[in-house]
């Protein structure tokens, strides 16, 4: 999403700064400074929504986080939804795809993003209800939907069932996985000894070296990986993250960031810990995917063979047990 202005950062004023105030505020997250100054109560305020919605908590307000305070202004009911291109997103999508997982309708992750799984589970709804089948939520499929008990907080959505059965029954060596290994800039010497060091041991590797995530999800996805394993660097906020958002998070992805954070607070300095995210290559990959925020960057390159074999250990036991034991 292309918005003048951003990214906006403290010292910043202008249209854009009184849009954003406007934004918190429709959120629940209203800054109590000047509303025409990005100042330090609206970093604040960036920080405690950026913390509510599985973003970095910066406190810059950069185009994941517009996006993120764009999609929140939209609710069930509030507007069609329908598939299209570029798909339609927003918490209205997020909170429909809930309902449909708690009604045993599989709609795919709970990524805020109409795609193709969705409109599959809405036509098969809307068949159970009655209702015509043409995959557009309009006020019928809304009301059908209020209609039916709601799913109770904590529930597993069917996708998540789904994707743990899936994966317990495909679990055994690397050379049943295809692995997409992708870094944004910076490490590409640590990507290729990993890709090296899994090819040797049997898996399908495909490396991906670009600064656009997006863009790597999808060739991920067009390219049918059953994992992701990407790297940046970090002079601070260290973490390994995997998806998670309100009422779903991938049960493959968690299991994998354990054993990555394992390995790497072993081999590095400081803490590596596990963090559930929404960030968009997270999101938008349809496999259990991680993103590892790694640090001190000098550390990290010369150890980045260590790394790389300490990232071979998690996938390796990540493969043998794919997600954490039943509840």
């Amino acid at each position: 999403m292309s918005v003048e202005g951003i990214p906006l950062q403290i010292g910043d004023s202008g249209p854009t700064v009184r849009d954003l105030h406007r934004r918190l505020v429709a959120a629940g997250f209203p800054a109590v400074g000047n509303v025409e100054v990005y100042d330090t109560d609206t970093v604040l305020a960036v920080r405690a929504f950026q913390a509510s919605r599985r973003l970095v908590d910066d406190g810059m307000c950069g185009p994941q986080t517009w996006s993120a305070l764009v999609e929140a202004d939209f609710h069930l009911g509030d507007r069609m939804l329908y598939l299209r291109s570029p798909m339609t997103r927003g918490d209205d999508v997020t909170d429909l795809q809930q309902r449909l997982g708690g009604l045993g309708f599989d709609a795919g992750y709970v990524d805020g993003i109409f795609g193709p799984d969705t409109v599959d589970a809405v036509r098969a709804f809307q068949t159970n209800s009655g209702i015509p089948a043409d995959g557009i939520v309009g006020p019928d499929t809304v009301d059908a939907l209020a209609r039916l008990a709601g799913r109770r907080a904590g529930e597993k959505t069917i996708t998540e069932v789904r994707e743990a059965e899936r994966l317990r029954q495909g679990r055994g060596g690397l050379d049943q996985h295809r692995i997409v290994l992708g870094e944004s800039g910076g490490l590409p010497g640590l990507i290729e000894t990993l890709a090296r060091r899994l090819l040797a041991d049997g898996a399908t590797v495909l490396t991906l070296h670009q600064p656009d995530l997006s863009q790597q999800a999808q060739i991920a996805n067009e390219w049918n990986a059953t994992v992701y394993l990407g790297v940046t660097l970090s002079p601070d906020d260290f973490s390994v993250g995997f998806f998670q958002t309100e009422g779903f998070h991938s049960r493959g992805g968690r299991q994998l960031a354990l054993q990555a954070s394992r390995a790497l607070t072993s081999r590095l300095t400081g803490e590596h810990p596990v963090r559930g995210l929404r960030i968009p290559i997270l999101r938008e990959t349809r496999m259990p995917a991680i993103w590892c925020r790694l640090g001190q960057p000098a550390e990290v390159v010369e150890r980045s063979s260590t790394v790389a074999e300490g990232f071979r250990d998690s996938l390796t036991l990540w493969s043998e047990s794919p997600v954490e034991p039943p509840d």
